[in-house]
């Protein structure tokens, strides 16, 4: 059996690094897509502790070109992708009267735009593969001071529903993560959990949508 390949777009220290650890115990390669190469080395470096073969690659989410260009690479690099993780995301604080538009747009255009961006980019490279998006509870529940990221995170849900209308019968399984909660070690809501919720979801390939929340 082939090495799988895990790409998270929007590394960062908590979901992303769990998630990556996660499923570099469970035979995966990881790439890591980040602006931030010190930041790519120190995760390298935490993952190279566990035995995980993790490699970074830098990436800029809110530039299209620079998104693609890591993304060319990776592929470049492994050759396919096995699973996607779109962790990205941009809220300006702020009440809907107080945001400019130019805020709102420039914030949905990391939390949405670019998730689609990452699709199209790596669904050539894919079969039967798996895509996963990091919900949240402000999509379900808008509170009016984070309104950028309650509007991203409902578009992100929205494209969830849709990419998976049209992915699925092409045998790519596509699944959101909406987490009601704020991430937090510790608690129900810490990244280990969160990032064990995502294996499952790869494992299943069933729903579309996980609700992740506190009985």
């Amino acid at each position: 059996m082939s090495e799988k390949i895990l790409l998270i777009v929007g590394a960062g220290p908590g979901i992303s690094l769990n998630t990556a650890r996660k499923f570099g115990k469970e035979g995966f390669k990881v790439s890591l897509i980040s602006r931030s190469m010190e930041s790519l080395q120190k995760y390298e470096n935490e993952l190279k502790i566990d035995e995980i073969a993790a490699k970074g690659f830098l990436g800029d989410v809110s530039s299209v070109e620079s998104l693609k260009t890591a993304i060319d690479t990776v592929i470049k690099t492994y050759g396919k992708i096995d699973v996607l993780l779109y962790n990205a995301a941009s809220g300006s604080p702020g009440k809907p009267t107080t945001l400019s538009v130019d805020q709102l747009v420039e914030d949905f255009k990391i939390s949405v735009a670019e998730a689609l961006t990452s699709v199209k980019e790596v669904i050539p490279h894919m079969q039967n593969g798996t895509i996963l998006l990091t919900g949240g509870g402000l999509a379900l529940h808008p509170y009016a001071d984070y309104t950028s990221l309650a509007i991203g995170k409902a578009g992100i849900r929205n494209l969830a529903y849709s990419l998976h209308q049209e992915l699925s019968p092409k045998g790519i399984y596509v699944g959101t993560l909406t987490i009601k909660g704020f991430v937090q070690e510790g608690t129900y809501f810490s990244a280990e959990n969160i990032a064990n919720t995502f294996y499952s979801m790869y494992e299943n390939h069933t729903e579309t949508e996980i609700i992740f929340e506190e009985k």
